[in-house]
This record gives structure tokens, sequence and C-alpha cells, in this order.
């Protein structure tokens, strides 16, 4: 039986350099059968902890594998309840009806919202998006306040209710004396950069003042 010997340093760039240090290199052995003319490899044992690591980065290798190739999921739009548009141009989505006191004309409001432009683009909120505290607004409900538009989906909402609403510039931010506007530079800057485009707000009110 005719035997030939020869070396493979196997290279593993994942493990560690205390690992690769004791790594030896894996010698091994082909020998051809004379009785049969096939051919036999016969290696020398691999270190049990190079094996362990090398099933540990599989391992993790897999599960990231796994993560990332599952489908996500998709973000769901809240249920509408009605759709109105006023003759203002004001189109108004009820979100949720709210089961407390009804805001009318002149009242005094408290609520929060988020403002965006029509396509999606996020522009100023009264809750943070990663703390999810609130700085409600307090306003009231006549022309001299408030932006046209708002007020006219802020009226007829109850205390706890939601709406969605795409308000045209022409009821809009007409003027920069008009409410809500951030106090701070950055966002009061890039809401009145707006100010001459639909803009869409999401409105909770939480209570008729």
């Amino acid at each position: 039986m005719e035997t030939c010997a020869f070396q493979i340093r196997p290279r593993f760039p994942l493990l560690s350099a205390s690992t690769r240090k004791t790594t030896k290199p894996l010698k091994v052995s082909a020998q051809r059968n004379s009785e049969n003319g096939y051919s036999s490899i016969a290696a020398d044992k691999v270190p049990r902890r190079v094996i362990l690591q090398l099933v540990g980065v599989n391992v993790i290798f897999g599960n990231v594998c796994a993560v990332l190739s599952a489908p996500l999921q998709e973000m769901k739009e809240p249920d509408v309840l009605r759709t109105l548009k006023l003759a203002s141009g004001v189109r108004i989505q009820d979100i949720v009806e709210g089961q407390g006191k009804e805001a009318r004309e002149g009242d005094t409001v408290e609520f929060n919202y988020v403002c965006r432009r029509s396509n999606g683009y996020f522009v100023h909120s009264t809750v943070d998006q990663f703390s999810g505290e609130s700085s409600p607004v307090i306003l009231r409900l006549d022309d001299e306040q408030i932006i046209r538009g708002l007020k006219e989906v802020l009226i007829g909402m109850k205390s706890g209710g939601k709406r969605r609403a795409l308000i045209p510039p022409s009821v809009g931010y007409v003027s920069e004396t008009l409410q809500p506007i951030p106090e701070e530079f950055g966002p009061r800057r890039s809401l009145l950069s707006h100010s001459k485009e639909p803009l869409v707000f999401e409105v909770q009110l939480l209570k008729v003042v």
C-alpha cells in the first residue's frame, strides 16, 4: 500500500488570536490500496476547542441569517370611522370618536398634534418620538389664535377623540402669529418653511377647558 503525506494549515479568520497561535497543522495522508485500487484518506485529530468554536460561529451566523430573512411586518394604517370634506378644502378623517365634552367655537382646548408634509415628511410634534413625553397645546378656538384649518378640525371633536386632516395653505399659516408654532428656532423655521403647501395634522383632543 502506497502512502503520500502532506500538511494543511487551517485558516479560521473568525477565531481568537490565542486559538490561532495554538492551532497545529493538520496532517492528512492519502493511502492507495493495492488490492482494489481505491484511495483512503486519514487525518490527525482536530483540537476539540477548534471544532466547538467553528460550531459556535456557524450557529451565530445561521441565527443572523434567519433574522435578516424574516419578512418585515407592515405598518397598519388606523381604521377610519368617517371622512369629511369641508367647504374650505380641509379633509378630515375620524380615527377615534371620543367620549368626553364636545369642542365648540370659542372654547379653550388642550390637544397634542403631529404635523407632517403631504408626502409624509415629519415637520413637528408635541409628543417626543423617543421618550413619549408630551407638551400639549392650549388654545382658544377662534381666528385670532389658531390657524383656521386646525380650528375647523377641532370643532366637533370630543375629549379623547383623534382626527387626521389635510389642511390647505389657504386656511393654514397665513400669518406667523397664528398658532400652533413651536417655540424652538429650528422646528419653528422648519414649520414656517412649509407654510405654502398642504400640511397633514394628526390631532388628539385631551380636554375642553
